[in-house]
C-alpha cells in the first residue's frame, strides 16, 4: 500500500457518473458560485463605499461577506474544474492548502457570527452601553482575534492531519479535501490525536452556538416587551433566519466530523458537505444584508454608479486629477 511520502495527488469524489450529469452539476455549481460572488461582492463594496454604513454592525457584515467569498472559493472552483474537465485529481499540496483555507475561513466565520450575536444583544438589550462596549477599537480587536485564532487553529489542524502516515490509498470520498476523509486513509494509531482535536473543536463550536442561542433568546425577550409591533416583526424576521443558518451550519458540520464510520455513505457525506460548505456562504447575503433597507439603498447606489460608468464612461473632474 502507498504511504504518505509516495502520494503525489488525491482522487476526489466525482459528482456524477455520466458526462451529461457532470456538465449539469458544473452549471449548477457555477450558478451558485456566481450568485455568492455577486451578493457578497456587492455587500463588501457597498459597506466600504457608503460612509453611513461605517458602524460596528456593518463592519462585521463586511468581514462576513469577505469570509463567505473565501469559504466558497476554497471548494467550488476545484469541484467545477473537475466536473468540467472530467477529472478527479488534486495535488498533495493543493489538498493541504484546501484544508488549511477551508478551516481558516470557516472557523473565522463562526467566531464572527458569535461576535455578531453579541453585538445585536448589546444593541437591543443594553443600548445605553453600546457606544462604550462596541466602539471601533473593541470591534477591530474582536475581528482581529477571530482571524488570529482561526489562523493558528487551521495551521494546527492541517499540520496534525498531514503528519499522519497515509497507507489506505489516495481516494477521498468527498468533492473537496475534508479532514474526516483524510483520516480514513491513515493507518496510524496516532490519528487519535487528531480525533481529540476535532472533538475539542466541535465542543468549542457548540459552546459558541449555545452562546448565540442565549443571546438571541435575550433579544427575543427584550423585543417582546417592545410596544411597536413593526419593531418586533423586523427583529424576529431578521434574527430567526440568522439562527436557522447557524443551526444548519453547526448541525451538519458536527455530523460530518463526528459521525460513526458505520453510518457513512458517499451520498450522505456529499449532502452534508454541501449543506455546511456551500449553502451558508450563498444565502448569507440574503439573510444578513439584503433584508436590510440601508444596505439595499447602498447597493442600488453602487449598481447605478457602475451602470453609469459602463454607459457613459468614467468622468474625471479637474480637482480629481
Amino acid at each position: 500500500m502507498p504511504n504518505s511520502s509516495s502520494i503525489s495527488e488525491f482522487l476526489l469524489l466525482p459528482l456524477a457518473d455520466t458526462r451529461q450529469l457532470q456538465l449539469l452539476h458544473f452549471w449548477l455549481l457555477l450558478g451558485i458560485y456566481l450568485a455568492a460572488l455577486l451578493g457578497n461582492g456587492l455587500i463588501s463594496t457597498a459597506v466600504a463605499c457608503d460612509r453611513r454604513l461605517h458602524t460596528p454592525m456593518y463592519f462585521f457584515l463586511l468581514n462576513l461577506a469577505l469570509l463567505d467569498l473565501g469559504c466558497i472559493s476554497t471548494t467550488l472552483p476545484k469541484a467545477m474544474a473537475n466536473a468540467l474537465w472530467d477529472t478527479r485529481a488534486i495535488s498533495y499540496a493543493g489538498c493541504a492548502a484546501q484544508i488549511f483555507f477551508f478551516l481558516l475561513f470557516f472557523s473565522a466565520e463562526f467566531s464572527l457570527l458569535t461576535i455578531m450575536s453579541y453585538d445585536r444583544y448589546v444593541a437591543i438589550c443594553k443600548p445605553l452601553h453600546y457606544g462604550t462596549l462596541m466602539d471601533s477599537r473593541a470591534c477591530a480587536t474582536m475581528v482581529a482575534a477571530a482571524w488570529g485564532v482561526a489562523v493558528v487553529y487551521s495551521l494546527l489542524h492541517t499540520a496534525s492531519t498531514f503528519s499522519l502516515p497515509l497507507c489506505q490509498g489516495n481516494v477521498v470520498n468527498q468533492f473537496f479535501c475534508e479532514i474526516p476523509q483524510i483520516l480514513k486513509l491513515s493507518c496510524s494509531e496516532s490519528n487519535l490525536r487528531e480525533l481529540v482535536l476535532i472533538i475539542f473543536s466541535v465542543s468549542l463550536a457548540f459552546g459558541c452556538f449555545v452562546f448565540m442561542v442565549v443571546s438571541y433568546v435575550q433579544i427575543f425577550l427584550a423585543v417582546l416587551r417592545m410596544p411597536s409591533e413593526q419593531g418586533r416583526h423586523k427583529t424576529f424576521s431578521t434574527c430567526l433566519p440568522h439562527l436557522a443558518v447557524v443551526s444548519l451550519f453547526i448541525i451538519t458540520g458536527i455530523y460530518a466530523y463526528l459521525k460513526p464510520p458505520s453510518v457513512s455513505s458517499p451520498s450522505s457525506d456529499l449532502m452534508m458537505a454541501l449543506l455546511y460548505s456551500v449553502v451558508p456562504p450563498a444565502v448569507n447575503p440574503l439573510i444578513y444584508s439584503m433584508r436590510n433597507q440601508e444596505v439595499k439603498d447602498a447597493i442600488r447606489k453602487v449598481i447605478s454608479k457602475f451602470v453609469s460608468i459602463a454607459v457613459n464612461g468614467p468622468s474625471f473632474r479637474i480637482h480629481d486629477l
